[in-house]
């Protein structure tokens, strides 16, 4: 399974990268909403993990891009944010997000948001 994570904070893409690659799912990065954007369409990953506060287009916006687009549509996208105020999750659903999940990222807890989300694999 190819996962898109879509992080500007240097130190937080390496750290959750390497733990989804240990995990067994490749891992493609893009490091601001304009490449997730771009990425969404020429990698096609089957699942996108959004943070939601981005340079250049913001996560609230590069998802609502993806969602209208047709090539892009399907592909579940969970939200990231340390913002984890009331009506965030509200926010991010409504910005087309399958999902929401707070920073610091439990690994735990987001790996079974990303099975949940998965599309089913040919067996």
């Amino acid at each position: 399974m190819k996962l898109l994570l879509v992080e500007d904070n240097e130190m937080n893409r390496d750290m959750l990268s390497r733990r989804l690659l240990r995990r067994g799912y490749a891992v493609v990065i893009a490091v601001d909403g304009g490449e997730g954007v771009e990425m969404a369409t020429s990698a096609q990953p089957d699942l996108i993990l959004m943070d939601m506060s981005l340079p250049v287009i913001d996560g609230w916006e590069a998802t609502r891009r993806i969602k209208a687009a047709p090539a892009t549509a399907h592909i579940p996208v969970i939200g990231l944010t340390a913002h984890a105020m009331a009506g965030d999750r509200e926010k991010a659903m409504a910005a087309g997000c399958d999902d929401y999940d707070t920073k610091p990222i439990e690994l735990e807890r987001l790996i079974g948001k990303i099975e949940t989300l998965m599309p089913a694999r040919p067996t």
